[in-house]
């Protein structure tokens, strides 16, 4: 499974500008005071004039509690700087209910369940909300972001409201607090060893058709090897998921870990089966072209990630597929004290038949939750606007970032730079300390999202390079809106695993020739008894009967 600070999984979050609200009033639910549209006699500790790009503090002191994913990476100190700075910013202080990540998603459910969440559940991946929706228990968010200026701002301004819109639920309302992003920010690609590419005499690959070409030329000069043996299918239900993830994206389609069995189809305007599609099959044909000419190690589907490492490090693969922290910390810093001229490169997604694109909704990441409790607080209008100055505005997500200038950085020059004795994700490995694990800034909790200059102001060389090109991409066009009611949440439901593990389990058996791809139309034949069709036709009266109720 993907670890945290790698690609997010494919959870592409909501939120929209809400306007057309006097300033004090809203509409919620679960305020057992009568006054709920009434947020006047909700201002405890609120600045009365507060505006985008304004630094946040409350008019009084005040704490607000909140669930935190403790990752082992860097597990929570209580004399991190973060919180001191923070309280001393913004006049509130955090009460973190401490979760290990391992642990997260369950013990969320059980606490909301239970009427015991805290007012703040962050780090909640779409659709994870929609459970909570029928209930009651959180806030549907989009009734209250007129409290939050810096929040509208950024919709605004990068367009982002049709992406935001997708994921509203059948009443209208979004009940998440997504993570913004200005430009996509992509994860995954293909790695090569450039010095084993300079001997042979080829180049970097920029398409498919040149990665056959180049993974045909090693297999030829090292026939009794697999040119690419690749990882990240273990502990994840897609086998080689990154691959999958970004060979499916060249083809117009969702795979691997971003799969999805309803996707959307610009052409056609209407929702389709993923898995049926034309791209889903040109990708598993690929697949399949790699592994019956012995250019791909059909272990890749079964090994694991250090199996599958160590065989890159041993010199019996020479290609593998990367995140821009492993090619650094992990492939790069391995290879160059085990093989000695070792080199290696992660090259932008190569392209395929669905061109320069990268997949619809990619701006969007995990966010926050709110719990309706929050709305009993006399400070919930508060609450909302330090919500929006900490994950929402420049200097908030600068300083949940990089921390305090003069203390864990420097800027200048438009660059930042860790004070000397700082670490990140390993930086500097002689480092005395860490700027995520003895100050507690580079949060997952709280650092994602942002301007492009702030997101990409920690990418190192690489990482830089392979950003800018995936971020000139075209953004393939996201699906309308289209929530389900509970009733069909249901039946969706019932119907989707077992239509999911069925794509799961033929692409597996089509890539390593246990089915022959002749047999592609009685595989969509399977997945109509399976109820392909009324999934699809769910989902897309579901889209009509939302477009003629909200216009």
């Amino acid at each position: 499974m993907k670890n945290e600070g790698e690609l997010s999984r494919r959870q592409i979050l909501a939120a929209a500008g809400f306007i057309g609200l006097a300033a004090l009033t809203g509409c919620g639910s679960g305020d057992d005071t009568g006054d709920s549209k009434d947020l006047s006699k909700k201002q405890n500790g609120a600045m009365k004039e507060y505006r985008a790009g304004q630094q946040f503090k409350a008019s009084k002191p005040l704490s607000f509690s909140m669930l935190h994913n403790n990752n082992p990476v860097y597990p929570l100190k209580n004399g991190w700087l973060f919180w001191k700075e923070l309280t001393r910013r913004t006049g509130v202080t955090l009460k973190p209910v401490d979760v290990p990540l391992s642990d997260y998603e369950k013990k969320r459910s059980v606490l909301i369940g239970a009427g015991d969440a805290p007012f703040l559940i962050p780090k909640t991946y779409h659709p994870s909300e929609v459970a909570f929706v029928s209930s009651g228990a959180i806030l549907p968010v989009s009734e209250y972001v007129h409290l939050m200026p810096n929040f509208r701002n950024k919709v605004g301004k990068w367009k982002l409201e049709p992406e935001l819109d997708s994921i509203r639920q059948s009443d209208g309302k979004y009940y998440l607090l997504p993570g913004l992003h200005e430009k996509v920010k992509s994860g995954y690609s293909l790695s090569l060893r450039t010095d084993v590419l300079d001997t042979l005499g080829l180049g970097l690959p920029t398409t498919w058709d040149e990665v056959y070409d180049v993974l045909r030329a090693i297999r030829a000069e090292y026939p009794d090897r697999y040119p690419l043996s690749d990882r990240w299918s273990i502990n994840t239900p897609y086998p080689v998921a990154a691959l999958l993830s970004y060979l499916g994206q060249s083809h117009g389609v969702r795979a691997g870990w971003t799969y999805d069995n309803i996707s959307y189809d610009a052409k056609a305007d209407a929702f389709v089966f993923t898995g049926a599609q034309d791209g889903y099959r040109g990708m598993v044909e690929y697949l399949r072209k790699l592994v019956a000419e012995k250019l791909m190690d059909p272990e890749s589907f079964t090994q694991t990630d250090d199996e599958a490492v160590q065989k890159l490090l041993g010199e019996k693969s020479f290609a593998i597929s990367a995140n821009p922290q492993e090619l650094v910390q992990n492939y790069r810093y391995n290879l160059e004290r085990q093989v000695e001229g070792a080199k290696i490169e992660m090259v932008p997604v190569p392209l395929g038949p669905a061109g320069p694109v990268v997949m619809g909704g990619a701006r969007l990441e995990n966010g926050v939750m709110i719990s309706s409790k929050a709305l009993t607080s006399d400070s919930f209008v508060a609450m909302m606007q330090f919500v929006d100055w900490l994950w929402y505005s420049d200097e908030g997500q600068r300083f949940a970032k990089w921390g305090v200038e003069g203390t864990t950085y420097t800027y200048g020059g438009g660059q930042y730079a860790l004070e000397p004795g700082i670490s990140l994700m390993g930086s500097d490995p002689d480092a005395p300390k860490d700027l995520q694990k003895d100050y507690g800034f580079f949060n997952g909790v709280f650092t994602y999202g942002g301007s492009w200059a702030l997101v990409s102001s920690s990418f190192g060389p690489d990482e830089k390079a392979f950003q800018d090109v995936m971020a000139r991409r075209e953004q393939l066009p996201v699906g309308p809106a289209h929530p389900l009611r509970s009733v069909e949440q249901e039946q969706a439901q019932l119907w989707d695993t077992p239509l999911r593990d069925h794509v799961t389990q033929n692409t597996l058996k089509f890539a390593l020739g246990k089915r022959p791809l002749t047999e592609w139309d009685d595989y969509v034949t399977e997945l109509k008894a399976k109820n392909m069709d009324r999934l699809v036709d769910l989902h897309n009266k579901a889209r009509e009967r939302y477009t003629k109720e909200n216009g």
